[in-house]
């Protein structure tokens, strides 16, 4: 059912929209600029007050993995995230409306990789609200900021529990690389007309 709670979010005026269907993550679903669909999360740019939201997400997505979780508490450096992306603007964040509230779920960021071409630095959303298409959402957010810049390429450093979704947004293998956590896939997508502004 639409309702007309024309607040103001993030920017962004919009209406929300009761969402059934036993969904972890979203009890409403904000609709942004006729976004039609009404199951998209919000993607804008990051900002310095997102920067314990974006802690609390990263550390939860990070320890998610019981595979690297036992490495990670070894060495509580490794989950520290300190947002060196926000005031390059090179982070971009994913707002749902959980639990009633506007809440930060996931985030992706963008570096400069070695060949010129952008690198995925960051991608981690909250594993209450995985499933959900959000990681999908900022790897197409992050490929069409990179596509408008002119880049071909995105690459990234997965580990080997993301290879299956890596490979499922269009990602293909390239070799390996040597990580403090062990080796990691290095993956590479070809930016399309798909991702064409």
């Amino acid at each position: 059912r639409r309702l007309s709670d024309a607040r103001q979010l993030n920017g962004w005026h919009g209406s929300c929209l009761c969402v059934s269907g036993g969904r972890r993550c979203t009890e409403w679903t904000v609709l942004v600029n006729g976004d039609a669909r009404g199951d998209r999360p919000i993607i804008r740019t990051a900002v310095e007050a997102d920067l314990p939201e974006l802690q609390r997400v990263f550390r939860a997505a990070a320890l998610s993995n019981a595979g690297e979780a036992p490495a990670l508490l070894a060495r509580p450096e490794y989950l520290v995230f300190t947002g060196d992306g926000i005031a390059e603007g090179r982070t971009r964040v994913a707002i749902a409306v959980v639990d009633g509230r506007d809440r930060l779920t996931g985030f992706a960021t963008l570096t400069p990789g070695p060949d010129g071409q952008p690198d995925l630095e960051d991608l981690f959303v909250h594993p209450r609200c995985r499933q959900q298409g959000i990681a999908r959402r900022l790897i197409h957010d992050a490929a069409h900021i990179a596509r408008r810049a002119g880049q071909r390429t995105i690459t990234v450093t997965g580990n080997q529990h993301a290879l299956a979704f890596y490979r499922a947004v269009g990602f293909v293998e390239i070799g390996q690389a040597e990580t403090e956590l062990g080796p990691a896939p290095r993956l590479r997508l070809e930016l399309t007309d798909e991702h064409r502004p």
